[in-house]
């Protein structure tokens, strides 16, 4: 069964991420108040990205994968800045074997 991961920017200017079988039918929930607890307390703007998958359960890691992402490089993701959300992936670790060269 096909999923679909998508990001919502919300009232309060963070990002929402989820993952669904019927997009629209979600969307739809999260508009009346009727979605998530995030999406009931601060309310959708916009739907900003979304990925079509062929399963639903690639679309549910997807989402497990973007909610651990910064707000910015969700933002270069949305915007498709892939220089920065390049630089963004990158360990930003000080003792990383990169940083030592």
């Amino acid at each position: 069964m096909k999923g679909y991961t998508y990001i919502l920017i919300c009232e309060n200017g963070y990002y929402y991420t989820g993952s669904t079988i019927n997009l629209q039918k979600r969307l739809s929930e999260h508009w009346s108040g009727k979605g998530a607890n995030f999406t009931k307390k601060y309310p959708p703007v916009a739907l900003v990205y979304v990925e079509e998958h062929p399963h639903i359960g690639i679309a549910f890691k997807r989402e497990k994968q973007l909610k651990k992402w910064s707000h910015d490089k969700k933002k270069a993701l949305i915007e498709k800045d892939f220089v920065k959300l390049h630089e963004l992936a990158a360990c930003q670790n000080t003792t990383h074997y990169l940083k030592n060269k």
